[in-house]
């Protein structure tokens, strides 16, 4: 229900206009009274959302993604036994259509991400420490994994968050030649070298990996607008680490806290997203923070300037996704079942709330992608 109160595209260099209206793709916790994957129309004039579709009877799909076609949606089931399902969709009604699925080898996956060529998934497994590859075949369904990789060796200080490796992310770099994947158990940022059409593509690079401070837990990361920066925020540590980044290879330069000043109590930083126009860096921070963090970002340098915090207005802020005109952004509160939209004040970065808010179950992962 949609009340009124008192981003696997590149938007940001397409040079041609906007539309009036993109679709918002929405993955859940299936635990509560969420049933599945919702689809909403956003409206980048208003900032509102209309409920346009979902599909039932899909567990966890607690993350997705949207292909680089538009016509297919991939999801991990975040369970036990993992599994990653694959639909049909069709952007211009928002009516998703289940394919098919395939076990993801491993435990509780957590991210999914897709190349470009819509041939090959990467499948990041939490609770088991792995990264699996599936094949995607041409009519969109996902074939049975191929490939595993996974830290053997690493733990890390924290005993009851780090006792083995903990795949939290699989992302390809920006030229698509590596594989990244962050690693909250063993505090690293695990780099492959990545050869599609393979039957391994996955190939140990020179170095193999990037470390973090001891017990801080790389989460997510993204790239700055010209690739040449990475912003990791981790979730333990609550902090956001920019490295200098070439040719897969990470050179930290910045460490910046998440944290107002005195801050003592519970946090866990979740999802950090970048501006359509690159100038600004978003982190959202939970358990007892709930905030949405906005950083200035240096052109050249890559250096980040704190700027504001704003409450999410709900408990566990697991997501938030920026339209494409950059004027609104949509924070997902997975423990309170809600979604908000602020506006975004394009010269500060700061947000303000619109009043628009949306009652959804558990919702964990917002995806834009245009409306055909």
């Amino acid at each position: 229900m949609v009340t009124l109160l008192s981003p696997l595209f590149n938007f940001a260099q397409d040079k041609k206009p906007l539309p009036k209206t993109f679709d918002l793709v929405v993955g859940t916790y299936t635990t509560g009274t969420s049933k599945g994957i919702m689809v909403y129309r956003f409206y980048t004039q208003s900032g509102k959302l209309a409920y346009l579709s979902q599909v039932d009877g899909v567990t966890n799909p607690s993350y997705l993604q949207v292909s680089k076609n538009n016509k297919f949606i991939y999801a991990v089931n975040e369970l036990p036994k993992g599994e990653v399902s694959a639909f049909s969709f069709d952007a211009k009604t928002g009516k998703i259509d289940f394919i098919n699925k395939q076990s993801s080898l491993g435990a509780d996956p957590c991210y999914i991400a897709v190349d470009k060529a819509q041939k090959t998934a990467f499948v990041a497994n939490y609770s088991s420490g792995q990264v699996t590859v599936l094949p995607i075949n041409k009519d969109g369904s996902l074939g049975a994994g191929i490939e595993t990789v996974r830290n053997e060796e690493g733990k890390g200080p924290n005993k009851e968050r780090q006792e083995g490796p903990h795949a939290h992310m699989s992302i390809l770099s920006p030229d698509e030649k590596y594989l990244f994947y962050n690693d909250l158990g063993t505090d690293r940022i695990n780099i492959y070298r990545f050869k599609p059409g393979k039957d391994s593509p996955l190939t140990g690079a020179n170095p193999s990996f990037v470390s973090v401070t001891p017990g801080d837990g790389p989460r997510h990361l993204e790239y700055s607008l010209d690739k040449k920066h990475v912003f990791l925020a981790t979730e333990m540590g609550s902090n956001v680490f920019v490295f200098d980044y070439d040719g897969g290879k990470f050179k930290q330069k910045q460490v910046i806290s998440l944290l107002p000043d005195g801050f003592t109590g519970k946090t866990a930083a979740a999802a950090i997203h970048l501006s359509p126009d690159g100038r600004f860096l978003y982190v959202s921070n939970r358990l007892e923070t709930n905030e949405i963090i906005c950083f200035s970002v240096n052109q050249e340098t890559g250096a980040l300037t704190f700027v504001s915090r704003q409450s999410s207005f709900g408990k566990n802020p697991r997501d938030f996704a920026i339209d494409p005109t950059g004027n609104f952004m949509v924070v997902a509160n997975q423990s309170s079942d809600s979604m908000f939209v602020f506006r975004i004040d394009q010269n500060t970065g700061k947000l303000t709330q619109t009043g628009i808010k949306v009652d959804i179950g558990n919702p964990v992962c917002l995806k834009f992608t245009p409306a055909e």
